[in-house]
């Protein structure tokens, strides 16, 4: 597999798009299972303890997935020996993680021991599997085959749903509840390894790749500020507000944190296309992609907003239930993430790729170190919903940064970010002080308006032509075309 033809981008997005689109639906359903299941009290500390696991599990990479890409798409690099050396620094790395983990959990939560022992219970297995799976989905995303990406993906989200469903169905209490969370990621971890060791030679007698320790503090400072943002809020809200209130952040917070897997999708399959072009000097071809990447995946997330904004209370009400409606205005609020989010990944990735991962790892650290403040304050001042504005906040912060950052900032922004951020502001106000009371009708004509982007925008209309072409729907077309001709 290793020397067969890469794929094109458009497959490697059809790829993970189906892979996502399937892998987040299950994800949201074992999170409504589970708010549930836990209720408000348990729900937040697991979101405590949670927030502890990702930020370990992202110790356990340190930046390392974005340098083997790099190092990858340098041609005389051999593969073997690079994933090989992966391997061993990731194993390295999660034993210091556990040592220095479990110290600073004790020590910042020497009163709780049950949030201690659910730590136990959640982490390790958990944190395992997040090592085991980043080492198979680096690999497939070196090699362009999305295919084997989302597959892992896939199966850590059906052993997700399939642990949690057993753990219901035999009334187990919190902590086996998420021992079992903790066990579907480590089962689709050693799968994952598995179908990397069936595709390379994985050596750990072979020698090591010095590449990789090249610039790795950037790498892992800006990787652990970007894995920190998300975690940021249950952290900081743990001593603010009470759990229960934390519990109706989270379920707010983590609905668009799922859904921020979309634009993930875009920003995957054109990452290693990006590092390649600035690698071999191709300036303008990379200027290119990232203009690309930047139209399409803001397109994606303004459409993940549209629903989200004007229908947060059906939303919380269908999937949660009544009890949890508190959470709807923070869903409303902070749907709007999912614009900026998706904006601000076109324009890390940007950066990463042109070697100035320097630059995002300072608008990263500005933008944590105001959001520790921003929750602080705002969640003091207005609950729940100040917490929820902090949270946009932050991300606006983070736009900026990236945007002053990035060089040709002023052609990327008179040919997407003005003219796009600008249409759908004004369309998002408009629609929401005139139709407010009719959310359904609110949602059609606002997709309706933002399908009209991509009509008028020749580039976008281009760019699905060549999305097309692999399936060969376009020539079909033009077949068809020329014979009624």
């Amino acid at each position: 597999m290793e020397k067969s033809k890469k794929n094109s981008i458009a497959k490697n997005i059809i790829h993970l798009f189906y892979s996502t689109a399937l892998s987040s639906v299950l994800n949201a359903v074992a999170l409504i299972v589970l708010a549930y299941y836990l209720q408000s009290y348990y729900y937040g500390m697991f979101s405590v303890v949670l927030a502890f696991a990702m930020i370990m599990g992202y110790f356990t990479d340190a930046g390392l997935s974005d340098i083997v890409l790099r190092e990858g798409s340098k041609k005389e690099v051999n593969t073997s020996i690079l994933i090989s050396s992966y391997v061993k620094m990731r194993l390295g790395l999660l034993v210091v993680t556990f040592l220095c983990g479990f110290f600073f959990i004790h020590l910042s939560n020497s009163g709780h021991q049950e949030l201690i022992q659910t730590a136990y219970f959640l982490i390790i297995p958990m944190v395992t599997g997040v090592a085991l799976q980043s080492i198979g989905t680096t690999y497939f995303q070196l090699i362009e085959k999305m295919q084997y990406y989302g597959l892992i993906r896939i199966i850590s989200s059906v052993c997700l749903v399939l642990t949690l469903s057993v753990g219901m169905i035999f009334h187990l209490n919190p902590m086996f509840i998420c021992t079992l969370y903790g066990l579907s990621y480590l089962t689709a971890g050693i799968i994952g390894v598995y179908l990397v060791s069936k595709n390379v030679q994985i050596r750990l007698t072979s020698p090591f790749h010095k590449g990789l320790l090249q610039n790795l503090g950037s790498f892992t400072l800006g990787g652990l500020i970007f894995v920190m943002l998300p975690q940021l809020g249950p952290l900081v809200l743990e001593k603010t507000i009470t759990l229960k209130e934390v519990g109706l952040f989270a379920v707010a917070y983590r609905i668009p944190q799922a859904l921020q897997q979309i634009p993930f999708i875009v920003a995957g399959a054109y990452y290693p296309v990006l590092f390649r072009s600035f690698n071999n000097n191709l300036l303008d071809d990379h200027l290119r992609y990232n203009i690309e990447l930047l139209k399409i995946i803001s397109l994606v997330g303004m459409a993940i907003t549209i629903p989200f904004y004007y229908m947060s209370d059906y939303i919380i009400d269908l999937l949660f239930g009544e009890e949890w409606i508190q959470a709807a205005l923070p869903l409303k609020i902070l749907s709007l993430m999912l614009t900026l989010q998706a904006i601000n990944i076109a324009l890390a990735d940007g950066l990463t790729s042109r070697a100035l991962q320097s630059y995002r790892t300072g608008v990263q650290f500005i933008s944590v170190i105001s959001g520790i403040f921003l929750y602080m304050f705002f969640s003091k001042s207005f609950g729940v919903t100040g917490a929820a504005f902090a949270g946009v906040i932050i991300e606006v912060i983070a736009f900026l940064g990236f945007w002053i950052c990035i060089p040709n900032r002023w052609i990327i922004a008179k040919r997407v970010i003005i003219p796009y951020l600008s249409f759908f502001i004004f369309c998002l106000g408009s629609i929401d002080f005139f139709l407010d009371s009719i959310p359904f009708l609110a949602v059609a004509i606002h997709f309706i308006l933002l399908a009209l982007v991509v009509v008028f925008d020749k580039e976008n209309i281009e760019k699905i032509n060549g999305y097309l072409k692999p399936l060969g729907i376009n020539q079909k077309w033009k077949s068809k075309k020329s014979e009624g001709g």
